[in-house]
Order: C-alpha cells, then structure tokens, then sequence
C-alpha cells in the first residue's frame, strides 16, 4: 500500500513540475513577443538606410519642363485663371504670382494666409503646392497638394512663365562644383598635355642641332 502512495506520488509531483515548467515556458516565450515585434518596428521605420536623399528644389528647376508643367496645371483650372486679366474663381487669378505678396489683389485670402506676409518664392510655393493645409493651416484651399517633387517644378516653371520671370534659384554647391569640373574639362580638351609639350620642345631643339652641325 505505502508502494502504491509513493509511485502515485511521485507521477502526481512530476505532473506538477511538467505544468509548472510549461507555465514558466510560456511566460518566457510571451515576455519576449513584444521585443521582437519592437525591434522589428524600429526596422521598418528606420527605413534600413534605403530611402532615397531629397533632390534639392534648384536641381530640380533647372532641368524643369514648363510644358508638362503646363499639362499639371489643369489640376488647378477648377479654382483658378493663370492668364493675364483672368477673372477670379473659387481662387484667385495667378498671373504672375511669383514673387508677388502672398494676398496680393482684392481676392477674400483666409487671415491664415494674409497673416504669414511675405512675397512668393520658389520655396514656399513649392511648400504650399506639396500641402496647402500644412504650409499655412486653416486656409480655404481645399486642394490636397502635390506629392511628387518633379510634377511641382514643372509646374513652378510653367507658372513662372506666366507673367512673372522670377530668376531661378543658385544651384547647390555640389552642382555647381560639377559644372565647373565639366566646364574646365570642355577648356582643355584638345589641348597637348605638359608631358607632350616637353617632347616637342626636345625635338625642335635636336632638329636644331642637327641642321647647325
């Protein structure tokens, strides 16, 4: 009898020790779940260093087609009149709005707008097309902005076009380094190298020699 209480014990006491590690195991497995799932977060956001480096807005100007910038603008037609003497819309005319005050005219601008001053430049032009409700939050525009940068300068160029001539803006200095690389690559081009110099300047001194001896 006292057998049988010692084997029943000893399967009851494993039974608990197995319940217990499983308890334990899946404590552990479930405290780990959420780290990983963090880490895995943090990778994705972080982006993995594939993310593509802003092309700086000059840069993106300079090589600007005003007449695809032309085709974007039928985006805007349903508020506004680009041409000289247009009537106000929904918006108002914006012929030769760059570099004009920002509430230049006798449209109703929001105070949202005529509070910022300041004249249209390249820049926050660009800043307004890409999201017109972040650049100057509580305006009437409804218009949700453009999210491709190449579409925006295109557009900038067209309406730059249109009454206004706004110079463009210096190139960043990387750019600019590049092209006066080129351009003094395109100078000496053509020309002998020192090198080839030297070996006329030998010759012609030998042909000398030889037609004095």
């Amino acid at each position: 009898m006292s057998d049988s209480n010692t084997i029943a014990g000893w399967v009851l006491g494993a039974g608990i020790v197995a319940l217990g590690s499983g308890i334990l195991f899946g404590q552990i497995f479930h405290a780990k779940e959420p780290e990983q799932e963090g880490y895995a977060i943090a990778a994705a956001e972080g982006g993995g260093g594939g993310e593509e480096e802003a092309i700086p807005l000059a840069t993106l100007l300079a090589s600007a087609d005003a007449a695809k910038g032309e085709t974007a603008f039928a985006k805007c037609t349903a508020c506004h009149t680009i041409a000289a003497g247009g009537a106000d819309g929904v918006g108002p005319n914006i012929h030769a709005i760059m570099g004009k005050a920002k509430a230049a005219g006798g449209f109703a601008y929001s105070s949202a707008l005529k509070d910022m001053g300041g004249n249209w430049t390249w820049e926050n032009m660009d800043a307004w097309l890409a999201s017109p409700k972040r650049y100057a939050p509580g305006n009437k525009m409804s218009f949700p902005g453009i999210s491709d940068a190449q579409e925006r300068a295109n557009l900038l160029a067209y309406m730059n076009s249109q009454g206004s001539s706004l110079p463009l803006p210096a190139a960043p200095a990387a750019d600019a380094a590049a092209e006066g690389e080129a351009a003094g690559d395109a100078a000496t081009e053509g020309q002998p190298s020192l090198d080839a110099e030297q070996v006329a300047a030998d010759q012609a001194i030998d042909a000398q020699a030889e037609a004095t001896e």
